[in-house]
């Protein structure tokens, strides 16, 4: 009996240790998960497409187009005034063709670089529709024509300025976690795209 009591006794202490470590108190709390960078540009919410009447677009992906063009709007004003270390020579074949009339390959760019903004932000439709060039081949102008000329680190930084204004222009302001998050996008992909 005195084995029964032994046993009931460590069971009875174990139990209660069980319970008490169940306690809600001592559980840890799953830290909240922040909305994707898309989601708070308006996700996938549809919404009227302001350029193309009748079709509708996701929020994100249509903010995410205003910056993208925003920023090229930026690029080819700088380059217009001759400003010192414009980024000119980069996008030197596009705004050959531009400047001749052809839009078809810039409208490509806006909308390549705008799919890959939304899929790398949490955008799921963009999933299935970038087409473009990995990081790489795509600033290393052996690989993609396209590009008048491999950027330095000092371009890169000037295009992070760009896409900074741009994200401003747009409603996103500078001293927002928002901000900071595609800041830091735009960061992680500094070493691929600097290849001088």
């Amino acid at each position: 009996m005195r084995n029964f009591s032994k046993i009931t006794l460590s069971v009875l202490l174990v139990a209660s240790a069980a319970f008490t470590s169940c306690s809600d108190d001592d559980d840890p709390k799953p830290e909240p998960v922040e909305a994707s960078i898309y989601t708070r540009l308006g996700g996938t919410t549809m919404v009227a497409d302001p350029e193309s009447p009748g079709q509708m677009i996701e929020q994100g992906r249509l903010n995410f187009r205003k910056v993208v063009n925003s920023t090229v709007g930026l690029i080819v004003a700088d380059v217009q005034n001759n400003a010192s270390g414009n980024l000119g020579a980069h996008f030197a074949p596009v705004l050959a063709e531009v400047g001749a009339g052809n839009t078809t390959k810039y409208a490509i760019l806006i909308d390549n670089l705008t799919d890959f903004f939304s899929f790398n932000t949490g955008g799921t439709n963009a999933v299935n529709t970038y087409s473009g060039l990995n990081m790489v081949d795509a600033h290393d102008p052996a690989k993609n024509p396209r590009m008048g000329t491999k950027s330095s680190s000092a371009d890169y930084t000037k295009f992070v300025g760009y896409v900074g204004a741009a994200a401003n222009t747009n409603g996103v302001a500078s001293n927002t976690e928002l901000y900071t998050d595609i800041v830091a996008v735009l960061e992680s992909l500094r070493t691929p795209i600097v290849q001088k």
